[in-house]
């Protein structure tokens, strides 16, 4: 039997086990196994000790992503520009670190026709680095990341500027200034939970419907932001798309299969999306 899994605090809401477990039974890896583990940053370190080699890999969301760096014995070029793994492969008794949340996010905006002509990130995190990364290879050399506090958004600038991006940090409270600097052919980037953005929504699209959305939340879905920004007509883009991309290089990453059921995949996904927001 070969296992893996998704942990992160909180992680009951994470649709992974279905990409996952879709993809297993397509595939015919009748033997894979594929669960989800509630996990915190103080847990990490002894969760993987005491993984054998049944183990193939992991998935991580937040709050691991950095702190998989400092317990993997080999980190892929784009998690150390990240600056953060959403995904550990298990070979030969070694941990490697990958990121595969950038392919995500660049095949996302790439099969929603999004190519943008400038973008305005929200928040500071882990995926805001993962954001900022996925913008420079859609071509961008300057990003607006706005945030609470600035001394939040210092690791994910960081992961910019080593993209080769220069990175403008500002706070929300310059949000109508940094909406009104923002091209046509712009895009807003929601890293934030869909809560957190929500007293910020309507300003965002009522000052901005010319803009592209991009929310990374999934669940729940449409957040406040993605429904009004649909309301006004704008493009919109939520996680799902992002969160099924990452799974499928991960899949193929943890499996070495490169023919992963993309479609079927996401099928699943929205299917207990639908399910879900009944």
């Amino acid at each position: 039997m070969r296992h893996a899994a998704v942990l992160g605090s909180p992680i009951a809401h994470s649709l992974s086990p279905v990409l996952h477990r879709t993809a297993y039974t397509e595939l015919g890896l009748d033997d894979w196994s594929y669960e989800a583990h509630e996990c915190t940053e103080d847990g990490l370190a002894a969760f993987l000790d005491g993984l054998d080699d049944s183990w193939a890999g992991l998935s991580l969301t937040m709050p691991l992503k950095r702190e998989a760096l400092k317990l993997t014995d080999e980190c892929g070029p784009l998690a150390v520009q990240v600056g953060g793994a959403n995904t550990i492969l298990l070979r030969n008794g070694r941990r490697f670190a990958e990121n595969t949340d950038v392919y995500g996010v660049v095949t996302a905006l790439t099969e929603a026709g999004i190519r943008p002509g400038g973008a305005l990130v929200l928040g500071g995190g882990a995926t805001a680095a993962s954001a900022l990364v996925a913008l420079h290879e859609l071509g961008l050399t300057a990003v607006t990341l706005a945030v609470r506090d600035r001394r939040r958004a210092v690791e994910a600038a960081m992961a910019g500027e080593r993209a080769g991006l220069a990175v403008s940090v500002r706070t929300l409270d310059d949000l109508p200034k940094l909406l009104a600097e923002q091209p046509s052919s712009g895009l807003i980037v929601s890293t934030v939970p869909g809560d957190a953005t929500a007293p910020y929504a309507p300003l965002i699209t009522r000052a901005r419907p010319d803009l592209a959305v991009f929310d990374v939340v999934y669940a729940p879905w449409p957040t406040t932001l993605g429904a009004l920004a649909q309301a006004a007509g704008s493009t919109v883009v939520g996680g799902l798309p992002m969160l099924l991309h990452q799974a499928v290089r991960q899949v193929e990453l943890m499996t070495g299969r490169q023919d992963v059921p993309v479609e079927v995949m996401r099928a699943a996904a929205l299917a207990e999306q639908r399910l879900r927001s009944r």
